[in-house]
């Protein structure tokens, strides 16, 4: 169908590509730890959101033009380390006006979802992966190529927000049963935006 070739390979490796451990579900833990499942679910269709960008993209032959133009690709990856080094930052800044036994102010979930959604938009990587995987399993002479990739693309868009449902619930039941005091809680954002940080230099030198 559309020139798909292999697909329970396909379905397979995204399965396991979706399981390795990455901002995004940094993101999702986070968000679910401090403000509970809500939070989660709403970073959750952010990054599925950002993800889906990228198909369509990949789709329209969008991608193919950032991977052709090392300047256009060096803008997107700069703008995406200095998204990355911003979120860290600001995680690590939302501490100065609190005390350490205080509650951090809940953001609001459409910015948690803009969060989600700009860790993937912003990572050019993310094209790359896309044109370099899911073209293995497209019949280069095929008629319907934009189908295939956005069929493709949907199939590993799914698996990734089961994964991330899935993490979802078991941070919400874990914050349930434990209980952290807010000292700990905030312990753990400051351990996140320190790794939100040098996911964005790495990006940003890699």
């Amino acid at each position: 169908m559309f020139g798909i070739h292999d697909l329970a390979l396909f379905i397979a490796s995204s399965l396991l590509l979706n399981l390795m451990p990455g901002p995004d579900s940094l993101l999702v833990m986070l968000r679910t730890a401090g403000q509970g499942w809500r939070a989660g679910v709403a970073a959750t269709w952010g990054i599925g959101s950002g993800i889906m960008v990228h198909v369509l993209c990949a789709a329209l032959g969008l991608s193919a033009l950032l991977a052709a133009s090392a300047q256009l690709f060096a803008l997107v990856k700069l703008a995406g380390a200095l998204y990355l080094v911003y979120l860290g930052l600001t995680l690590l800044r939302r501490h100065a006006a609190v005390r350490d036994s205080a509650p951090l102010p809940a953001m609001p979930l459409w910015a948690i979802y803009r969060q989600g959604m700009l860790t993937n938009v912003l990572n050019p990587k993310v094209a790359l992966f896309f044109l370099a995987f899911m073209p293995q399993f497209i019949d280069p002479a095929g008629q319907q190529q934009g189908l295939a990739f956005i069929l493709l693309g949907g199939i590993f868009n799914l698996g990734g927000m089961i994964w991330c449902h899935l993490l979802v619930l078991i941070t919400a039941t874990a914050r349930h049963r434990l209980h952290l005091p807010a000292r700990v809680k905030r312990a753990l954002e400051r351990l996140i935006g320190a790794l939100f940080l040098a996911f964005g230099i790495r990006l940003a030198i890699g």
